[in-house]
């Protein structure tokens, strides 16, 4: 498929998902209009008579009213239902047509709407706002994908995002941004934000047409490999962890400047285990903020936000809930093979009211966090053991089913057993695995990457740099192809583009519109550095990191092919620790 045939594809397709027929032609057309006189005749009768029977209350007929003008405004769909973006890609039979992917689904009475998995996750805010960029850790972005894409900015301009950093005893340079840090990207104030974390100990904020600093960075107390996560309800908020020992709250409406409001101690809890890094992107949901910590606990806060008199925002946290990522059968199932490694090092998840994370042990676990509600303590559901270290955060679709990525560097007999990409059913508590597939080559193997759901393959990359399509449904391998890895980078899709990076510093576009065919390559662009961090998608531009200490705005209106050596810093290797 040629590049310029992308857009068309992805229209047609759409228009099929949503089951929207063509314009009819002029005969047909003149059939549709005399039954629908027809139609209105006998609907007017009806409700005349049930008006005069007695039947139906105000509150059918406003709602039926409400439901209708839901649909439509003058022949288009009401633009409340959409984000301030304009999400449609066609007219269809005089109807505008929504990509249902942009539109937040409705807020329900559970904290994360179960048909939410694959749609953006704000009405409030449009943007990718977490790793992942919802709860489910199923949207990658918005389009259009570039076809040609080419430097548009990078930053910084001299040097690189770099520092040292010292953990166990061992001291090394941190360049740019890795593993898991994927930016976010939202509209505020008539800008697009891209906001991130990196190796040089601070948090930007940065314009996502200019690449110019919106706020001056914020500075740790060491790096950040996590991915930020920013307010769904509209409140100037960033969310962010570092290695420094603390998970914080920071405000971006304080003018020149962002300022911390709040921070939690990763030795706030006990017992802790591993350390005292936050790699996880946090969940904010009905004011609590849901976090797993590399102190192997997880954590639920009350936030209490809220506004002072000056109209600047607030937070009063307190912490509601926390527990611990592991149990004493998982110290028995371990047998001294590294049994004290428990840090939760992905992002929890959320699908209902249950919140899932995994640890290092390879323990998933499930846990209502409904009583929360009403001041109650939340009810452990789901326990699952993968046998190995599991850092990819766990994918949920809109079924409720689990798919769940683990490495292989343990070796023992469960990992082998359960394999290293895995179904779950979590209502299935005694067998909840539907299918597995196993990576279990060099030493280590497996996954760090989080899988992508997309149009019923699931697709992920190996440690090995071995990216995979495998049915949703069964688990059979479809296709495979080779990267220069390790390829730790979690694979984006958008408009039908699958992007994946590899350790040599490349980034590739490919065409997955027909899924379950071999992916063909559309697009390269060299950047330089193992590209370990997740792109996020927005509105024509590419936004993402590398271990070359850049950080990289693509598009079609970019002028550059790649950064020239004076213009990229010196790689160190990759980093998940």
């Amino acid at each position: 498929m040629e590049p310029e045939d992308q857009q068309e594809r992805v229209r047609r397709r759409r228009a099929v998902d949503l089951e929207l027929q063509p314009a009819p032609d002029p005969r047909r057309r003149r059939q549709v209009l005399t039954l629908s006189v027809g139609v209105i005749v006998l609907v007017g009768a009806a409700a005349l008579g049930a008006s005069l029977l007695g039947w139906g209350s105000d509150d059918t007929a406003r709602s039926g009213r409400d439901e209708e003008a839901a649909t439509t405004i003058d022949g288009r769909d009401d633009p409340s239902d959409a984000d301030p973006g304009d999400v449609g890609d066609g007219n269809v039979a005089g109807k505008h047509t929504k990509d249902l992917t942009q539109v937040a689904a409705e807020t329900t009475d559970q904290f994360v709407n179960p048909a939410s998995s694959g749609r953006m996750w704000s009405a409030k805010v449009p943007g990718s706002l977490t790793f992942r960029g919802n709860p489910t850790r199923t949207y990658y972005g918005r389009g259009d994908v570039p076809k040609a894409p080419k430097v548009r900015w990078f930053y910084p301009q001299q040097g690189g995002m770099c520092s040292s950093s010292s953990a166990k005893g061992e001291t090394k340079t941190w360049c740019g941004s890795g593993w898991t840090g994927q930016p976010a990207v939202f509209e505020r104030d008539g800008r697009t934000w891209v906001v991130f974390g990196a190796y040089d100990k601070a948090v930007h904020f940065m314009d996502g047409e200019t690449g110019e600093d919106i706020l001056p960075p914020l500075p740790t107390g060491d790096i950040i490999k996590g991915s930020v996560t920013i307010d769904p309800d509209g409140y100037p908020l960033v969310y962010t962890g570092s290695r420094d020992n603390y998970y914080r709250v920071i405000a971006i409406d304080r003018g020149p400047t962002a300022q911390e409001l709040w921070k939690l101690s990763a030795t706030d809890v006990s017992p802790t285990m591993w350390n005292n890094d936050w790699d996880g992107a946090g969940l904010v949901l009905d004011d609590f903020l849901f976090e797993g910590g590399e102190n192997s606990q997880f954590h639920a806060v009350k936030l209490n936000r809220g506004y002072d008199g000056a109209g600047k925002v607030t937070v009063a946290p307190k912490l509601a809930f926390n527990t611990p990522s592991w149990d004493q059968q998982l110290i028995r199932d371990l047998a001294g093979n590294r049994a004290n490694e428990f840090s939760i090092e992905d992002s929890v998840s959320m699908w209902g009211n249950t919140v899932y994370w995994a640890n290092s042990g390879g323990l998933v676990m499930g846990w209502d966090m409904g009583p929360l509600k009403t001041g109650a303590t939340p009810t452990q559901t789901f326990r699952f053991w993968t046998g190995d270290d599991t850092d990819a955060s766990i994918v949920i679709d809109e079924a409720g089913f689990l798919y769940v990525a683990s490495e292989y560097e343990r070796g023992n007999q469960r990992a082998a057993q359960v394999g290293q990409l895995m179904k779950l059913d979590p209502r299935n508590t005694t067998n909840p695995v539907v299918w597995s597939y196993a990576d279990r080559g060099t030493n280590p193997a497996g996954f760090w990457a989080t899988p992508a759901l997309h149009d019923g393959v699931v697709i992920a990359p190996t440690n090995g740099g071995k990216v995979v399509g495998l049915d949703q449904e069964t688990g059979a391998e479809l296709w495979s192809f080779q990267l220069a890895g390790p390829t730790w980078q979690s694979p984006v899709v958008v408009d039908d583009v699958l992007i994946q990076g590899d350790c040599n510093g490349t980034l590739h576009g490919y065409d997955v519109s027909d899924p379950r065919a071999t992916p063909k390559e559309i697009w390269t662009i060299a950047i330089g550095g193992c590209i370990e961090s997740t792109p996020t998608v927005w509105k024509g531009r590419i936004y993402f990191g590398s271990r070359a200490g850049r950080f990289f705005s693509l598009g079609d209106d970019g002028t550059l092919t790649s950064p020239t050596a004076a213009q990229t810093a010196a790689q160190t290797g990759g980093g998940g620790e």
